[in-house]
């Protein structure tokens, strides 16, 4: 069975539960590793923690050999184009992840940001891409990544933007733009009846299609 490393890149271990406790669905497909970087902030939230975290990623993936391959479960996919240019095993991003799996769903997507200046590192980020032309639109929940896996109040605002992303902005599908709240993927999905996509399952479901497309 192919083994998995999951990397959370900060230092916030509820974090890297939450994402335990959602990948469990994919134990049949494969080993799934999860771990945190103890060095990383507690939350990656600006480009400074971004620019802080692209050695850790890297050093840890360098030190785990043993894995077929590696999912970095941050949004803003820190040290993604490093690794896969070092590394021959496959590396994957969640937030490059969750587009594609948004795009080959259908329709537009819209995606529900930890503030507003995450937005404005995602959006340059897909259109330098090229994934950005079925891009409904992005909303800002104005949460921390402690608050996104923690507070219960978050799923109100995940629903409340949702419903603006859906109604105002023509979003058919929704990505959760924090690994943070992956537990909220289906009751919101259950909430505002679209599809709603947790993008370290994407990575996770796409790494599992990409090891056995070679096995």
């Amino acid at each position: 069975m192919s083994r998995i490393l999951v990397i959370n890149p900060n230092s916030n271990e509820s974090v890297t539960e939450g994402l335990r406790e959602s990948l469990h669905l994919f134990n049949a497909s494969a080993e799934i590793e999860c771990c945190t970087l103890e060095d990383g902030p507690f939350g990656i939230e600006t480009g400074e923690d971004i620019a802080n975290v692209i050695p850790l990623v890297v050093q840890r993936i360098s030190k785990s050999p043993e894995f077929d391959a590696y999912v970095i479960a941050c949004y803003s996919d820190p040290g993604l184009a490093e690794c896969n240019e070092l590394f021959s095993k496959p590396v994957f991003g969640m937030q490059r992840s969750a587009i594609e799996k948004a795009i080959l769903t259908g329709g537009r997507f819209g995606v529900l940001a930890l503030s507003e200046q995450s937005i404005e590192r995602h959006m340059a980020y897909m259109h330098g891409l090229g994934l950005d032309e079925q891009l409904a639109g992005e909303l800002p929940l104005d949460i921390s990544v402690h608050e996104a896996a923690n507070d219960a109040s978050s799923f109100e605002k995940i629903i409340n933007q949702g419903r603006r992303l859906i109604d105002e902005l023509g979003a058919d599908v929704l990505i959760l733009g924090c690994a943070g709240m992956a537990s909220y993927r289906e009751p919101s999905e259950k909430e505002l009846q679209v599809p709603v996509i947790e993008p370290v399952q994407a990575a996770v479901s796409i790494a599992i299609e990409a090891l056995q497309s070679v096995s």
